[in-house]
């Protein structure tokens, strides 16, 4: 199976249950306020806004908390100041790893970065070390529960005619990959016939690859756990096929 598959797969589960204990909602915020901060504050001017708003509405983010991040990213209402960084390094046996990450205190989040590599077999390398690695793709996330009227054959083929690249099943659920500027059509295609869409996002998938095993495997999914969970982090991408 593949990492990025099974990484994607594990991140819609913990995103769901993140959403009970809020953390979610805070990086759903924090991407709103740079939104806001880079773009303005209209949705309908910003397109980075409007999928993030779009995005913290799906996770069921109460619109007063929208309105208060976009007011802190246009400076309406005071608060922390979020940067966005790229931190890029190898976990175990070599595995690329990419994470796109918020913080109002970039010391500190890179030392703890360099903390959580060292410790799990990894290490923290220089900017542009993995990034030539991905590519930027649309992802959306089809859970087989809630759509069992789909055959996987005609849902593969109503994905490619809306424009998906890809198709993939992975356990319980289905990876449709597309252009990142093909990924609302795509959805929309597939929500017009009926189709749950668990997930919709850009992200960044693998180019290559690198195979993994055992002690090593387990190392890299407890080092991704605990990157996911780090309040700075808003992304992990990786690489390795177990």
């Amino acid at each position: 199976m593949s990492g990025h598959s099974k990484w994607s797969t594990i991140k819609h589960k913990k995103a769901k249950n993140d959403a009970q204990r809020g953390k979610i909602f805070t990086r759903l915020a924090k991407e709103i306020i740079v939104a806001a901060r880079q773009g303005g504050g209209d949705p309908e001017l910003n397109f980075r806004l409007k999928a993030a708003v779009q995005k913290a509405k799906e996770a069921n983010l109460p619109n007063d908390n929208i309105m208060r991040a976009i007011q802190r990213g246009t400076g309406e209402l005071g608060g922390e100041s979020y940067e966005e960084i790229v931190y890029e390094g190898y976990g175990p046996g070599g595995a690329a790893v990419m994470i796109q990450a918020m913080t109002d205190n970039r010391n500190r989040t890179a030392g703890e970065m360099r903390y959580l590599f060292s410790k799990h077999g990894g290490n923290l390398g220089e900017t542009g070390c993995v990034a030539w690695m991905f590519g930027e793709k649309g992802s959306l996330i089809v859970e087989c529960a809630g759509n069992d009227q789909w055959h996987e054959d005609d849902l593969m083929l109503l994905a490619l005619e809306a424009g998906a690249e890809d198709f993939e099943a992975a356990g319980e659920v289905f990876e449709i990959t597309s252009a990142p500027g093909d990924l609302q059509a795509v959805k929309e295609a597939l929500e017009a016939a009926g189709v749950k869409i668990a997930l919709a996002e850009v992200t960044m998938v693998p180019q290559t690859t690198v195979e993994l095993e055992g002690k090593e495997a387990e190392q890299i999914m407890r080092l991704m756990e605990l990157l996911e969970e780090h309040d700075d982090v808003q992304n992990v991408y990786t690489n390795f096929e177990i």
